[in-house]
């Protein structure tokens, strides 16, 4: 066959499926990365046991180590008041398994990999964030029967525990969209592990965690008194024991949203320039 007689290549126009159909197929694919997620962390000790034996050891630890010297004045004592805190930050602690295993993604080429394959972009991310969300639930729970065994007891009914529990998985979700840029802007899977202590260390233990906010010097309880973790954790323990809600509940929702509003796109932006 000879130059002349090669026919020209013509670009097909194949029409785009419609919207109903676009998001069906990106939900498909999210819920199979929300599967292959989950199986990494079944089949990974070490994942498990950041996510669920370690706040098991903090709940001990704190219930029966330190919490006998510091004095608080909550119903059902100590372990009452610091239930909500270790829900908390197990929530936060959990979001490293999001940006370590973004960052191993990069590393190893799968996220190349994922947009090279027929699947919805945004597939990744929700996937990642709804395994998250499950794994979160999962980790509230057992936390939740551990603090049954130690003492802990609802004082505010079941509505009031169903929502305390929805706050801590959803502070724990928001605190992912952050893990989730960190690991995608940073890439490297050991800064990204160093870079974690530096934000969330302070974030959780200089708040109301462990320790009423009052017993903290003057000049840290400004910061410590307003900054998300505390807002939310007021609002958790004050559903968990009673007191007033408003206050507090309008402004866990504000900064959740307004965080989740600046680091989802952040996030989605650092995906599409990860390579």
């Amino acid at each position: 066959m000879t130059v002349s007689n090669l026919q020209p290549l013509v670009a097909l126009d194949v029409p785009s499926p419609p919207a109903s159909k676009r998001f069906k197929l990106g939900l498909s694919d999210a819920a199979t990365l929300t599967r292959r997620d989950l199986l990494v962390w079944f089949r990974n000790p070490a994942f498990l046991f950041f996510t669920i034996i370690q706040p098991i050891m903090f709940v001990l630890l704190f219930r029966f180590v330190f919490g006998g010297a510091i004095p608080v004045h909550v119903p059902g004592g100590y372990v009452n008041f610091l239930m909500p805190g270790i829900i908390a930050q197990s929530a936060a602690f959990a979001s490293f398994g999001t940006a370590i295993s973004l960052a191993r993604q990069l590393q190893k080429g799968v996220i190349d990999r994922y947009r090279a394959m027929p699947m919805a972009r945004s597939a990744v991310l929700l996937g990642r964030l709804a395994a998250d969300t499950l794994r979160l639930t999962v980790t509230v729970l057992v936390i939740l029967g551990v603090g049954y065994a130690v003492g802990f007891r609802f004082n505010n009914g079941v509505l009031p525990a169903v929502i305390m529990m929805v706050f801590g998985v959803a502070f724990g979700v928001t605190i992912c969209t952050v893990s989730a840029y960190v690991g995608l802007a940073i890439k490297d899977e050991e800064s990204v592990g160093s870079f974690g202590l530096v934000w969330l260390f302070p974030l959780t233990f200089v708040s109301a965690a462990f320790v009423p906010v009052q017993s903290m010097p003057g000049w840290l309880q400004a910061f410590a008194s307003n900054q998300p973790v505390t807002i939310v954790i007021d609002e958790m323990r004050a559903l968990a024991l009673g007191g007033p809600l408003a206050l507090h509940a309008w402004q866990s929702v504000v900064w959740l949203a307004g965080i989740a509003a600046v680091f989802v796109p952040l996030a989605v932006r650092a995906y599409k320039r990860a390579s």
